[in-house]
């Protein structure tokens, strides 16, 4: 029977490849194509090289910072979301696996605003921030640094009860007979925290803090609901300014599509160099 399956599993494995290819494989490679032509449709294309990386950067010979502000403003905001999701969320997660009261209900309370949409969420946070910031005779769109916190906020909001779940799950997980020898050893409970909760929780802490990374970069909903990139463009963030090339500027297609080859290349790296990291570090624990 085993001699048979494996015989017979590239057979199997033919619908699986034929709908990956169809669905990923060719309309990625030919995203990396059109993003070196010149396009209306994906039929009606004129090769033109490397002008469209050149467009990214400079517009009729004078330089154009849009896309390195939108690329700078993205690190910072996700690696803010990243610390600000993680601490809170392991903070939550680690209060309750301590047997408090009111458990499920926390937990529940906590996990329900990633249920609700990006959109709807957004729209919902802009009218609290609208009608608080209205006393100080300002928006939420009044500075590029308001948005930005108010970003920050909601999707922070939205993301911690989805990673207090995880950091639950792992802490679950960890050995009871370990943190009993600990406290036999006369372990206090930072040094335990410390020296046997997060090195056994390293794998936890990866997918976390990998989820957090990667939505934090690809952010759009919340961005384009809240902000819009106002004040003029100041608070856009990298997926928000390849949308307003590709749609909001007639005959940049082709320049929307290369700033979409360079936002995945930035992320597969972060991300495979985070994943390396975070590995490395869970063999050395």
């Amino acid at each position: 029977m085993e001699k048979a399956m494996k015989k017979y599993f590239p057979i199997f494995m033919i619908p699986t490849m034929i709908a990956f290819a169809i669905g990923f494989l060719i309309p990625f490679v030919y995203g990396i194509f059109l993003s070196f032509c010149d396009f209306t449709t994906v039929v009606d294309f004129k090769f033109t090289g490397l002008e469209n990386y050149k467009k990214i950067l400079y517009v009729g010979g004078k330089l154009d910072t849009s896309f390195l502000h939108s690329l700078w403003y993205t690190v910072l905001f996700t690696v803010v979301t990243v610390l600000i999701i993680n601490v809170v969320s392991f903070a939550i997660a680690f209060a309750l696996t301590k047997g408090i009261r009111g458990t499920n209900l926390f937990r529940t309370a906590f996990f329900l605003p990633n249920l609700i949409g990006g959109i709807v969420l957004s729209y919902i946070w802009l009218m609290i921030f609208n009608a608080v910031l209205q006393g100080y005779h300002k928006t939420i769109v009044s500075t590029p640094w308001t948005a930005f916190w108010g970003l920050v906020i909601v999707v922070s909001w939205q993301q911690i009860g989805y990673m207090m779940i995880i950091y639950i799950a792992g802490l679950q997980n960890v050995p009871t007979d370990v943190i009993e020898a600990a406290k036999i050893d006369g372990a206090s409970g930072w040094k335990m925290l410390k020296s046997v909760i997060l090195p056994m929780l390293m794998p936890t802490i990866t997918i976390c803090t990998f989820l957090t990374l990667t939505n934090g970069f690809k952010l759009f909903d919340q961005n384009l609901a809240m902000t819009g990139g106002n004040p003029a463009h100041q608070s856009e963030l990298l997926a928000l300014n390849i949308y307003n090339t590709f749609y909001g500027k007639t005959g940049w297609e082709g320049v929307g599509q290369a700033k979409a080859v360079i936002f995945f290349i930035i992320v597969a790296v972060i991300s495979v160099l985070q994943n390396k990291l975070t590995t490395r570090k869970e063999v050395e624990q």
